[in-house]
């Protein structure tokens, strides 16, 4: 199995591809996440990438595994990334 990409691989990476520094390209990847953060509210895409939400959950019952007893689970706000149509084409083939 391949190893996975670390923060520091991508920076190199992608400093390599764009000819920019890996300072610059840290600069710019910290921007994106600070943007992507600010806006996940009003949902924020990245085209061809896919895009953050945030979706309410209703309330409901639940089971502890352990014991079979059952638990309230209450409604909560969550956020979640949703794959583009692209991405997944280009990842699954």
């Amino acid at each position: 199995m391949a190893k996975k990409l670390t923060k520091s691989a991508t920076l190199s990476a992608l400093a390599a591809k764009t000819g920019l520094s890996k300072k610059e390209v840290s600069q710019l990847m910290d921007e994106l996440i600070a943007l992507a953060y600010k806006e996940a509210k009003n949902s924020f895409t990245i085209p061809g990438l896919g895009k953050l939400v945030l979706v309410n959950r209703k309330a409901r019952i639940g089971r502890n595994p352990a014991t079979g007893a059952t638990i309230n689970i209450p409604a909560k706000r969550v956020v979640k990334f949703r794959i583009a149509k692209a991405a997944k084409d280009a990842i699954l083939g």
